[in-house]
């Protein structure tokens, strides 16, 4: 029928099919907006099926062709709408998001377009004496009026209004303000689902975009919230069950519906968007194709299920197209009838319906069985009667099962306040069976459900928590394993259990980025975000980094020295993006100190880059320029003021705890006259102590020194300092006896923690820096930050036995690991001492027992000759 009312379009098919978009509109006569608009699209859907059918046009033109119309339709609607009503007012103020198929420009031939309508009061035209609400409402309803009509030539589309929030009470169209707040506080699950396929496609596109960036958070969460993910799942359950007819594969297959089908691929592709899109904007692509290959690229999901799914998401389209093009019928339907499946079939180019049954068959089932997969079925609940409850835990692998009963029956019993709650009580008994299980498997069983209690009971809420361990079976078992291996970790995780967030990517067991990398994530700043926020985002994401690194150490996943070199990255990086921020928030109020900047030089272990998961940050304050200078502020300050209480601040910033908890101690006192000097001091005075009048433990220190805030050239003037010190510009001194007085003074005043103290033993990690330290100095050599590097040029020299490098390897994994899992340096229990075998890369807790003893007499015979004079 198109084709004889549209006869004059296959003159020049070829160039038509060019620009169908052009061609469509290219006609005379005067008509209103409405009209012009019907012809075009019924001109166009005959174009794109022709060079559909042809083979021209492959689905992605298809669909963005059909797309890109809607989108100026509805845009010279709301144009047409607002003159008609005011003529000569500029039409802006109103704005439509697209949602659903127009919002990721896959529109069908025959879809529907649902659309939110948006309108801004300030700018809205609206009559005299007009309130902009009732005008917004006139408008909405004029442009569904001029698409939706159905007269001789047609339709141009069907608009469906229901996405928009509370349907059946608001108007048609929103206040943006109001529509962003409820985006923000009382949207449902759904909804944010929804808006993965959002853009602003017409109308007034600022303030479209002004309302998608207002609610973005609320659409992609750093910490996932898995109610959504359930509800998303609990559609498509219901979504089966309604349409239980149609899942039957065969004739009267629902495409779009039916298990195996478009519905179930799209949600596949949101799922693992809304879980990872938080965290990753590259994931954030609306169209279903793309967030497969997104996905799929990032490691997110399985490459052959990305090709199977979009293989099938093809062949599903364009069957629905065809379906649709009979009749310009919106169906999704394999037909029931022979006859009308084999016409189907012929415009797919097969021989008949049969031949179409079989060509979706292998696509419906590889799609169910993905699906099927990732939705999996309800786990069966734990039985509520305490006898069979107990009985359950003991063949489950308890080795105490009525002191777990004690714990789940409290539990249930909503015995903590996270737990009192209808909500949180249901998560809990869809999560029991699969954490009784992990717990059961655990190496202690009942320490595990005991820490579990015992951080139950700190957390204010737990609905999310309790979703996220229910939806991913794999963190519940690192979990478990942190609850009965670390302390230190399960402690933090029982004040912020969102640290678990951080680990439900496979990416959170491999090594962190380098520092540029790491800075560039922290340094992120949301639109309006002030000081205090960057404060918390800064702490929150080395919280997560760092509880990631120490549970690669549980999970056995990382060597604990890189573990250690990845903390090291993390601190120099939060020391960069917070000193940084500081010093901006401080010009604000001081200005600048003229040809003058603030440099942070690190010692110690953040010096070395050898941090373990409670290391101080040892911190030295200067600045470059003249000590006299003055500020050029409102508020100006004398230069040394200035940077002292400029350092004071950053230090403040490292380590102040606010809601996201603590960072990092730092500690200064390694600076110029040490605890009783200024903190930040000149350049020039840091050279002159350091010439002059510094000590040799002072000096020890220095060859652990590395610039790690300041400009690239402040950088080196520091450096160049450090250097030259080194290198013999310091006082004379007896560095052996002075050396050997202070490790004297140290070993009565502080002596190990316990028999496990790889790092204040005799032997330990104190007596190899020493050793190391000491034979740098006299020799003016080997100078390297990190005591690795150190270690293996001076046994290049010949100045340090070759087993000092194996020494340092065991006592360092040692030390990082036992931070973790021992933090008091007693034995721990025997499954955590396989553990700690399995880090230091020994076969059992004996051999560990056994090297660290060789390896501590192998140190203190070193430290001994040295010492000795040798």
């Amino acid at each position: 029928m198109l084709l004889d009312r549209e006869s004059e379009l296959l003159g020049d098919l070829e160039q038509a099919l060019e620009n169908p978009l052009k061609t469509a509109r290219l006609f005379d006569g005067e008509m209103t907006v409405s009209r012009r608009l019907r012809i075009e699209r019924r001109r166009l859907a005959l174009l794109v099926a022709l060079g559909d059918l042809s083979g021209r046009f492959d689905l992605t033109r298809v669909t963005t062709l059909l797309s890109d119309f809607a989108d100026d339709a509805l845009d010279r609607a709301i144009r047409a709408a607002i003159r008609e009503r005011t003529p000569d007012a500029e039409p802006r103020g109103f704005a439509a998001i697209a949602l659903g198929k127009l919002g990721s420009r896959e529109l069908n031939y025959s879809s529907d377009i649902d659309p939110i309508l948006i309108f801004d009061p300030t700018t809205l035209p609206c009559k005299p004496r007009e309130v902009p609400e009732e005008a917004a409402v006139r408008i909405g309803r004029r442009v569904i009026e001029l698409l939706q009509s159905r007269e001789a030539d047609g339709y141009v589309l069907r608009v469906d209004l229901r996405l928009r929030p509370s349907p059946e009470a608001t108007p048609i169209a929103l206040p943006v303000e109001a529509a962003i707040s409820y985006y923000e506080s009382q949207a449902l699950p759904w909804e944010r689902a929804a808006f993965i396929r959002a853009r602003a496609c017409a109308g007034d596109h600022a303030l479209g975009e002004l309302f998608l960036e207002a609610i973005r958070p609320f659409v992609w969460r750093r910490a996932v919230d898995y109610g959504t993910i359930r509800e998303i799942r609990d559609i498509s359950r219901r979504i089966r069950d309604h349409y239980a007819q149609a899942q039957a594969f065969g004739r009267g297959y629902d495409l779009k519906r039916g298990r195996g089908g478009i519905r179930e691929i799209e949600f596949f592709a949101q799922i693992h968007q809304l879980i990872h899109g938080g965290r990753d904007p590259a994931l954030r692509v609306p169209a279903t194709r793309d967030a497969l290959a997104a996905l799929a690229a990032d490691g997110r999901i399985d490459a052959d299920d990305a090709a199977a799914l979009t293989a099938a998401y093809v062949e599903f389209r364009t069957v629905e197209h065809r379906l649709q093009m009979v009749d310009d019928l919106q169906t999704h339907t394999l037909p029931a009838g022979q006859e009308a499946l084999d016409n189907v079939a012929a415009l797919h180019d097969l021989a008949d319906g049969a031949a179409l049954i079989e060509r979706l068959r292998p696509h419906v089932e590889r799609v169910g069985r993905v699906y099927d997969a990732l939705a999996g079925e309800e786990e069966p609940r734990l039985p509520s009667d305490h006898a069979t409850l107990e009985a359950r835990l003991g063949e489950a692998g308890f080795d105490n099962p009525a002191g777990a009963l004690r714990i789940v029956e409290g539990w249930r019993g909503g015995s903590y306040p996270a737990l009192r709650s209808p909500q949180a009580r249901e998560a809990l008994e869809a999560l029991l069976p699969g954490l009784i299980e992990a717990f059961a498997q655990a190496p202690d069983s009942t320490h595990a459900i005991t820490r579990f209690d015992a951080m139950l009971s700190r957390l204010p809420s737990a609905i999310n928590f309790f979703r996220l361990l229910e939806a991913q079976p794999g963190l519940r078992q690192l979990m478990s394993a942190i609850l009965c291996h670390a302390p230190t970790l399960a402690e933090q995780l029982g004040r912020r259990a969102e640290l678990l967030d951080g680990l439900i990517d496979a990416s959170a067991l491999e090594p962190v980025g380098e520092v540029p990398a790491l800075i560039a994530e922290m340094a992120t700043r949301e639109r309006g975000a002030d000081y205090q926020w960057q404060l918390e985002h800064v702490r929150r994401l080395v919280g997560e980094r760092r509880f990631a690194l120490g549970a690669q150490i549980i999970a056995g996943a990382s060597d604990p020295l890189d573990v250690s070199h990845g903390y090291a990255r993390i601190a120099e990086a939060a020391i960069e993006v917070l000193a940084a921020a500081t010093v901006e928030e401080f010009v604000r109020t001081h200005g600048q100190v003229p040809e003058s900047e603030l440099v942070i030089l690190a010692l110690g272990r953040m010096g070395g880059q050898a941090l373990t998961h409670a290391s101080d940050l040892d911190l030295v304050y200067l600045f470059t320029g003249d000590y006299a200078a003055e500020s050029d502020g409102a508020r100006p300050l004398g230069a040394v003021t200035y940077y002292n209480r400029l350092a004071q601040r950053v230090t403040a910033a490292l380590s102040v705890a606010t809601a996201a908890g603590p960072l990092y101690e730092v500690d200064t006192r390694l600076r110029p006259s040490g605890a009783q000097g200024p903190l930040s001091v000149s350049l020039d005075a840091f050279a002159r102590y350091q010439h002059a009048d510094a000590w040799t433990w002072e000096h020890m220190a220095l060859t652990r020194a590395r610039p790690v805030f300041g400009s690239q050239a402040a950088r080196a003037a520091v450096q160049a300092i450090v250097d030259d010190v080194l290198h013999g510009a310091r006082p004379e001194r007896d560095i052996l006896a002075d050396a050997a007085k202070m490790r004297d003074e140290m070993a009565a005043h502080k002596p190990p923690a316990g028999p496990l103290d790889a790092k204040l033993l005799p032997g330990g990690l104190v007596d190899l820096e020493f050793a190391v330290h000491v034979l740098q100095l006299r020799h003016r050599t080997a100078f390297a930050p990190q005591l690795r590097t150190a270690i293996g040029l001076l046994v290049d020299e010949g100045l340090l036995p070759a087993t000092m490098a194996d020494a340092y390897g065991l006592l360092s994994r040692l030390l990082v690991t036992l931070r973790l899992v021992a933090p008091d340096a007693q034995p721990p229990g025997e499954t955590t001492q396989a553990l700690i075998a399995r880090a230091v890369g020994l076969g059992s807790w004996e051999e560990v027992v056994a090297s660290l003893e060789r390896t501590r007499q192998e140190v203190r015979d070193c430290w001994a000759e040295i010492r000795a004079g040798g």
